[in-house]
């Protein structure tokens, strides 16, 4: 779906079309949710959108996205999401590598799931079939989901005011964006690996 699109949908529909976008894109649907994010702070520096409804509706598009793949992954179980997951995205692929890495670190993989596209699908119905406790998932999806929505609008508030940023250069920054944060977050993992590994 190209940008015009979507703000064309976001015209239509308002903060419904954000929360439903967030919400298809963690149950596996495909949908652009780092550039959606991104767009959304933009559109607030523009004054196309409140910031509060705004991140209310990415944050609860996403937030609910987990809890019910949760559900389904606790109450349908893996063999049934097995056959039909290719279908909103779960590929064998993409579940092996969540599930290699998953039980070292549940919390991490919750949390900082949410910023890697495939994995942020596939972690909650994940967590559900290996009965992680409700509790906990809950917590964790509240704050991973805190933390994947709130900066990438920020920073397209911030960045769409400074440079003025015509909406339609969106998606390509949102992704510009991503690969930074990941390789903040890579240096500094291999940097305390590195430091743990001296001592």
């Amino acid at each position: 779906m190209n940008i015009d699109s979507i703000l064309h949908f976001i015209d239509l529909y308002g903060y419904l079309i954000i929360f439903l976008f967030l919400f298809m894109g963690i149950v596996g649907i495909p949908a652009p949710e780092e550039s959606l994010l991104f767009l959304i702070g933009v559109l607030i520096g523009q004054n196309k959108l409140s910031f509060g409804l705004a991140t209310l509706s990415a944050f609860l598009g996403a937030f609910i996205g987990m809890l019910i793949a949760y559900v389904c992954g606790k109450y349908v179980g893996y063999h049934f999401i097995n056959k039909f997951g290719k279908y909103v995205g779960i590929t064998n692929d993409r579940w092996e590598k969540v599930q290699g890495k998953y039980m070292k670190n549940v919390q991490k993989t919750i949390v900082f799931g949410f910023y890697l596209p495939g994995i942020r699908q596939i972690s909650p119905y994940f967590a559900g079939i290996n009965h992680i406790p409700f509790c906990k998932f809950l917590l964790f999806s509240l704050l991973g989901t805190v933390l994947w929505t709130v900066p990438f609008i920020v920073a397209g508030y911030y960045l769409g005011n400074a440079f003025h940023i015509n909406p339609e250069y969106v998606p390509l920054l949102g992704v510009v964006f991503i690969v930074f944060l990941l390789m903040y977050v890579s240096i500094n993992y291999m940097k305390k690996k590195k430091k743990n590994a001296q001592k």
